[in-house]
């Protein structure tokens, strides 16, 4: 038990380091192309490509105030994004319903892949 557990504790080590180090990685890609006002590149048998993607942060108090029946908000949970576009898909809520509850947040994703 105490080797698995040293093995486990170094290998989450490592992986806090490698978490940091992409961090960085992707940080200096970001801006790179962020300079060059490109959303993809290629250099050195990989393509890097920049995704921007729209999100929704709900906020609870609004949410709540906004939906007509309790049950609604049983529904929901909370403000949890995927469970309010489940909803919606559901037709269980409406755009009306929630307009106003929520603020947009443009978020970056990076995608890199080798040719």
């Amino acid at each position: 038990m105490e080797k698995m557990a040293e093995r486990y504790f170094e290998l989450k080590r490592q992986r806090e380091a490698i978490e940091r180090e992409m961090a960085a990685l992707r940080c200096g890609m970001l801006a790179w192309c962020g300079e060059r006002k490109q959303t993809e590149a290629e250099a050195g048998g990989y393509k890097v490509k920049i995704v921007t993607q729209t999100r929704r942060e709900y906020n609870d108090d609004k949410l709540l105030a906004a939906l007509p029946d309790p049950a609604l908000w049983r529904l929901a949970a909370s403000a949890d994004a995927a469970k309010i576009a489940g909803l919606l898909r559901l037709k269980v809520l409406t755009e009306e319903m929630i307009r106003g509850t929520y603020t947009e947040k443009q978020v970056q994703l990076l995608h890199v892949e080798k040719l």
